[in-house]
Parts: C-alpha cells; sequence; structure tokens
C-alpha cells in the first residue's frame, strides 16, 4: 500500500505534484496519457501535462530521446553518441573520458512494455520504481536530512550523480530496490522545461516509504526547532 506524503507535503509546503517512475504491464489505468511529440523530445517536456495530472507513456515505439536510460534503447552508435555528448554537449574534456562514463553507466531495464512518469497513482504502487520530489533549495535540504533518518555513517543514502535528467529517475540509482535517492535536475539540456529554482529529489521505493516513516516521527528533523526557524526566516512558508 502506498504511503502517505502529506505530512512532508505540507510541512515543507510542496506545491508541484510528486512525480512517479512505473514500469507497469499496462497503460490504462494511468490515464490520460501523452507521448512524446518528437523522435528526440526530452522527457521533461511534459513537465506542465505532469502538472495536469497526464502520465508520460514511453515504449520502444514512443520513446523520445529517453530510451537509452529507460529503455536500454540505443539509438545512436557509441560513436556518435560520444561525439555528441562531448563536442555538442561539451560534458567531458576528451573522448576518452566521455566514452569511459557512457561504458560504466548502466540503463534502466524495464521488466514490463511500458514506461509511465506521471503523478503518483496509489493503485499501482506495486509498480512503482522512483518518487520524485520538484523542490526549492530549503525543501531540498530538509529531504537531504530526512534520508539519512535511518542510515548509518557507512552507508550514504544520498548522492548527486552526473547522469541525464532521465537517467537520474531510475539508472543513476543505482539499486532501485534499497533506500536510496539522489540530488536531480542538474542536466543543462532539461532544465528549460522546468521553473527556475527547482531541483529534483528523487527516492527509491524503498527510500519514499523511509522518509514517510520519518515524516511520522515527532521527533525527527522534519518537526525541530531549526526547522521552525526557518520557515519563519522565510516568512512563514517555504
Amino acid at each position: 500500500m502506498q504511503p502517505d506524503p502529506t505530512i512532508i507535503l505540507e510541512t515543507l509546503n510542496i506545491c508541484e505534484p510528486l512525480i512517479g517512475l512505473y514500469d507497469a504491464p499496462d497503460p490504462a489505468p494511468f490515464a490520460p496519457l501523452v507521448e512524446p511529440a518528437k523522435a528526440r523530445e526530452c522527457v521533461f517536456a511534459s513537465f506542465g501535462a505532469w502538472r495536469e495530472g497526464k502520465t508520460l507513456h514511453i515504449t520502444a515505439e514512443k520513446h523520445g530521446c529517453g530510451a537509452p536510460q529507460l529503455l536500454g534503447l540505443q539509438t545512436r552508435s557509441r560513436e556518435n553518441m560520444i561525439k555528441f555528448l562531448a563536442d555538442e554537449e561539451g560534458l567531458r574534456a576528451t573522448h576518452e573520458l566521455m566514452g569511459q562514463w557512457l561504458d560504466g553507466s548502466a540503463a534502466f531495464a524495464p521488466r514490463h512494455g511500458h514506461v509511465l512518469i506521471g503523478p503518483l497513482k496509489a493503485d499501482q504502487y506495486d509498480y512503482l520504481r522512483s518518487v520524485t520530489f520538484y523542490v526549492n533549495a530549503d525543501q531540498l535540504a530538509v529531504l537531504v536530512t530526512g534520508a539519512s533518518y535511518f542510515s548509518g555513517p557507512d552507508d550514504p543514502p544520498v548522492t548527486a550523480p552526473f547522469s541525464s535528467g532521465c537517467g537520474q529517475l531510475a539508472a543513476a540509482i543505482g539499486d532501485l530496490d534499497q533506500p536510496r535517492a539522489v540530488i536531480g535536475a542538474t542536466d543543462q539540456a532539461m532544465r528549460q522545461h522546468l521553473d527556475p529554482g527547482l531541483l529534483a529529489f528523487t527516492a527509491t521505493k524503498p527510500m519514499f516509504e523511509s522518509l514517510c516513516r520519518w515524516a511520522d516521527d515527532p521527533k525527527s528533523s522534519l518537526h525541530n526547532n531549526f526547522l521552525k526557524r526557518t520557515i519563519k526566516a522565510r516568512g512563514g512558508s517555504f
């Protein structure tokens, strides 16, 4: 059963909808659906549709630019991809470094034929793989602290990996069955689709459950005086 994030959303005044990445056998329960409009359309061109309650539907036939990271489908040769990322986007100093990064990054491998990205659907919780909070810097700081509430010093649960924006929704996290999270929306190519102050905090399903337990604990950092003072300093709300 999907846990209730209401305490987090209300305490931090998070206004953007929580966005789930689902790997499901049937897209129908996620309607209304949208599909990539162009062959290389960015996943985050659908951000406005998510705000309207719609879900992006990605398949092997219609996938936009997210095919390599979200489906494991290569739409360019390795050589062409390296040239594009290094020469056109300027992401690494040399082709060799870009190739090392490309070879070392794993794609998300969906179990079903449909990847769906959109507002949370409680009745589809079995197929949820990650949850993304779109937040400002203050909200992000609190979530990063909360993600560590149940962790030890040798098990840092939050990273900020280099990746495409869609890669940060799943592939860059690593083991999606562990309580992990990444700070995302750091891909320059996708930020044009977001409001300027927004960053992403993407949590695996176990981490999402952990954050909801953190929120339910009255002794946790979500309810401490430091947070109350920061909220007061911001005029009463983030």
